[in-house]
This record gives structure tokens, C-alpha cells and sequence, in this order.
């Protein structure tokens, strides 16, 4: 009876945030689904259409209501446009909780968000038993990127073009970090990410060696844990506070000023997440929880706006790169021109910017899994904007989207470089 009683609660709730959606339709223009399939069920109004009749539709086919629910990137590109200022994405959140709800998540999901991304240590150990037997599944590819491809897992992953995992983990390779605050004064916690501590272990490398150069304090404990956000997404908030409290665990050790992270939707699921999560967990986990959420913050964001990192004028014959804005960082927490003024920190390279530069570039976490061929279709067209900029590097301040870029423009062969601007950054620096 109280999950009965929880879920009418949540469909009053959803309700009345749905009535001040007018269905005027201008999400149309930006919606990166809808431009791929012009499908009205895709677009932000036809879905909101289908949550005013959630609970009658639930009951009368479930699964359909999951999957077309499933069908968005959760880019925020039309919240950030929505003349009624619709709180779109804590929409879309809720009803995904709601359906996961009613549904019952599946046994798969339960192991990877409850069990796999709660749990640091199990996770760790899975990927030291996975490092040594990528070669026999994994096909290097001879391009500018240096992917591979898997052709065993084919039926899997597709004809993805993924990055190698490295030899070693951030974790196992740097190990925990405690250091004191240098010249700068400051002292901040770093959470480089599962992608950042898994796979872009030189991105989160490049990260720690400029927090070292401006002489800022690192705090990075041993057993972090995702952020939330797969399982957010995916309507399994029970995995998210999971994940949420081992996090809390570890960070609540330390004494530092901001919780830096090189990953924008890492920096959104904490800042904005957490605290609507710090009321569903133990009494003494919601303050500590409330109070790192206040002290996130984008790397590009603590360079440029706390530390003022300053550059000068691009050399002559500097090399051109242009920047993909990602959607949780441009569209939920305002950030753009600092990453843009952090590439600039690097006088080498010469900032031009593409087309469309802060349209999705498709991947979506989850929804890369799920409708690939859908992902691919809305890639491309950012892996257009890309090459037709005339750049021969890409920055992007989300990993996520740099393993998109990096996959749509090895399937084309194109010669352009995918970099997190602190990574061009780092490379000016002794």
C-alpha cells in the first residue's frame, strides 16, 4: 500500500508541474530527436501530452509509455528555450522514476546501479579482470582518434568506435590524494568520474597537473563512486541515493572549498541532483549531501572564474580547434565561455567556433545504449559542424560527448583530434 500510495503521490506531483506547459511547440526547433525523426511523440510537447494521461496509460501498455519516454537525450535544450520557463527536465526525471516505479526496474539495471556503480571496490576489480582480455575482443583502429572497434561484440556495442580502456586506472595509478593548499590558497575535492577515472585517465591527469601548477590543494579520496546520473535517468532514484551515500562516505572525510569535476554532467548531477535526492537518505547524509552540492563546480568554470587564469593571443600558425558545448554544462548550469577562455589559456591553439555548437551531439549516456542508430543519426550532424569549421581539434567539457565525437568522426576517418580543454590547457604548461 505505501508504494501505491507513493506513486498516486508522485503522479499528483508531475501533475501539477504539467499545466504550465502552453504546447506552443517552439521545443520543435531545438528538440535534436524530433529534427532527427519528425516524429511528434518525440518532441517535448507530444511527451508531455503523454504524461497528462500517465497513470491510464501506464495501466492500458506500460512499455510503450517506458520507451517513448525513452526516446529523449534529456539535453535541456528545451527547457533552456521554453517561454513558460516549464521545468522540463525535473519533468521527464519524475516520470521516469514514476514508470520505473510502476514497472519494476530490470535485473540488469539492479546490478549495474544498486550493486556495480554503488559499490567502488566491485567495480575496480571488474575492470582490473577486464584490462588484460580487451586485445582478444578489441580491434585497434588506424586513425587519428586511435579507437577500436569490437567485431566479437558486434551484436553488443554495434560498429562503435570506442577508446581503449588504459593500462591502468586514475585510482591505481595516482592513488588517493590529500595534498595541502599551495600559493593559490585554495583547497578543493576532485572527482574525476567513472569515464574520468576508467577510460580519460590523461584528461583527468591534465586536470591535477593545473591544479598543481596554480598551487591549489587536492583532496581525491579512494572510493568514489558514480554520481547519480545513469541511474537518475534511467527512473532509479534507490540506485542514485545508493551511490550518493558512498560518495558522501568518503568525501565528507576531507576539508577542501569547491568539489571540482571535469565532467558536465557529473557537476549537474551533484549540484542540481543531490540535494532533491538528500531528503530519500539517512537523516545524517542529507546535510553533508546539501552542502557538497553547493560547493560543485566545473573545472573550466573554478580556472576561469575563482583561480582567473589568465592567457595571451594565439601565436601565428596556431593550431585551430573548435568547442562542442555540452548539454548539462551550457544548458543546466550556464557554463560556456569558460571553457572557451581556458582553451584560450593555451596560445598554441586558435579558438573557432562551429556551427550549431551547442546543439546535443547525440549521446545521452543511457540513450547512446538504447536507440544507437538514433544517436548516430543526430552525431553525425555534430561531426558535420565539426570538420566543416575547418579545426583540428574538437573540445568538449563532458566525456561523454568526447566518446561520441570521438566515435562519429573515427567512422568517417576524419583527421580532427578530440580534447577536453583543460588537456590543451595542460599542454602549455612545464
Amino acid at each position: 500500500m505505501k508504494d501505491v500510495n507513493s506513486l498516486a503521490g508522485a503522479l499528483m506531483e508531475l501533475d501539477d508541474k504539467l499545466i504550465a506547459c502552453m504546447k506552443c511547440g517552439l521545443c520543435q526547433a531545438v528538440c535534436p530527436v524530433f529534427g532527427a525523426t519528425m516524429m511528434e511523440a518525440d518532441v517535448t510537447r507530444g511527451k508531455i501530452a503523454l504524461l497528462e494521461n500517465l497513470a491510464r496509460k501506464m495501466i492500458a501498455d506500460p512499455e510503450a509509455v517506458n520507451d517513448k519516454l525513452g526516446r529523449c537525450l534529456l539535453c535541456g535544450s528545451c527547457q533552456a528555450n521554453c517561454p513558460s520557463g516549464v521545468s522540463i527536465m525535473d519533468i521527464f526525471m519524475k516520470a521516469r522514476h514514476i514508470v520505473a516505479t510502476y514497472l519494476g526496474l530490470s535485473p540488469a539495471k539492479k546490478l549495474i546501479f544498486r550493486s556495480l556503480l554503488a559499490n567502488p571496490g566491485l567495480f575496480n576489480a571488474l575492470t582490473r579482470l577486464g584490462l588484460p582480455f580487451q586485445g582478444l575482443v578489441m580491434r585497434r583502429q588506424n586513425n587519428t582518434q586511435g579507437t577500436a572497434c569490437a567485431p566479437l561484440l558486434a551484436k553488443l556495442i554495434g560498429e562503435r568506435h570506442i577508446p581503449a580502456l588504459p593500462a591502468k586506472p586514475l585510482h591505481a595509478d595516482v592513488g588517493a590524494l590529500d595534498t595541502p593548499a599551495g600559493t593559490s590558497g585554495v583547497k578543493v575535492a576532485f572527482f574525476p568520474g567513472c569515464m574520468g577515472d576508467k577510460l580519460y585517465t590523461g584528461m583527468a591527469k591534465a586536470c591535477l597537473k593545473v591544479l598543481a601548477h596554480h598551487g591549489v590543494g587536492v583532496y581525491m579520496p579512494s572510493g568514489l563512486a558514480c554520481c547519480g546520473m545513469p541511474a537518475l535517468a534511467s527512473g532509479d532514484q534507490e540506485g542514485a541515493v545508493k551511490q550518493l551515500i558512498a560518495n558522501v562516505d568518503v568525501l565528507k572525510k576531507g576539508r577542501f572549498d569547491h568539489l571540482v569535476t571535469p565532467c558536465g554532467s557529473c557537476t549537474a548531477a551533484i549540484k542540481e541532483w543531490w540535494p532533491e535526492l538528500a531528503p530519500k537518505m539517512p537523516m545524517e547524509y542529507r546535510t553533508p549531501a546539501r552542502e557538497l552540492a553547493a560547493k560543485a563546480l566545473d573545472i573550466n568554470a573554478f580556472l576561469i572564474d575563482v583561480l582567473k587564469a589568465q592567457g595571451q593571443a594565439h601565436t601565428e600558425g596556431a593550431r585551430k580547434v573548435t568547442y562542442h558545448d555540452p548539454c548539462h554544462l551550457k544548458k543546466s548550469l550556464g557554463i560556456s565561455s569558460q571553457p572557451r577562455s581556458v582553451v584560450k589559456l593555451n596560445p598554441a591553439y586558435e579558438l573557432v567556433e562551429m556551427a550549431e555548437a551547442d546543439r546535443c551531439c547525440g549521446c545521452g549516456g543511457s540513450f547512446n545504449l538504447f536507440h544507437y542508430d538514433l544517436s548516430k543519426e543526430i552525431g553525425r550532424r555534430k561531426r558535420g559542424n565539426v570538420v566543416n569549421s575547418g579545426a583540428r581539434v574538437v573540445a568538449s567539457g563532458c566525456p561523454a560527448c568526447m566518446m561520441q565525437l570521438t566515435d562519429m568522426l573515427a567512422q568517417h576517418n576524419d583527421a580532427v583530434i578530440v580534447k577536453h580543454p583543460v588537456e590543451l590547457y595542460a599542454e602549455s604548461l612545464p
